[in-house]
């Protein structure tokens, strides 16, 4: 039918009522409205995607670890420099985006993939926006790699 405010205007209230007169019920009531419940149209209900927004890892990798990588096998940073770990790790998926202080040079971002106890250095610098980023890595990852732009730190 036609929704209330189009109907013609009839001795049935539309909203409840305060009591006219006392009937068998004892008070004047409005109808029930009942509300639909089941599946959305289409059937398909929508499914958080775990790649679609980095939040903090609850199970890994520490920032400690990913400075012990970037400090190990790939070589990015040396022993005497310190660093202090600003933003993350960050997850989505089986990815990670951190950001890493290091004292008297630019800010690191360093994004790894893999288990929270052994990540993987996909790369790190002042732009992380690679082609392996943009083409393979989850939107959360993209975004916060490649939307927010390169990290301009002090010196640059």
């Amino acid at each position: 039918g036609a929704p209330p405010e189009l109907r013609a205007p009839s001795a049935t209230p539309t909203r409840a009522a305060t009591p006219t007169a006392a009937g068998p019920t004892g008070t004047a009531s409005a109808p029930p409205t009942t509300v639909p419940t089941g599946p959305p149209v289409g059937g398909v209900t929508a499914t958080a995607d775990p790649g679609l927004v980095a939040t903090a890892c609850r199970n890994g990798p520490t920032g400690q670890r990913v400075v012990q990588l970037l400090r190990g096998r790939a070589g990015v940073l040396p022993d005497n420099v310190r660093v202090r770990v600003r933003t993350g790790p960050l997850c989505a998926a089986d990815w990670q985006y951190t950001v890493v202080e290091v004292t008297g040079h630019e800010e690191l971002q360093v994004v790894t993939r893999g288990r929270p106890a052994g990540p993987e250095l996909v790369t790190a610098g002042t732009d992380v926006c690679t082609v392996e980023v943009r083409a393979t890595g989850p939107a959360g990852i993209r975004t916060l790699a490649c939307d927010a732009g390169p990290v301009v730190g002090p010196g640059a």
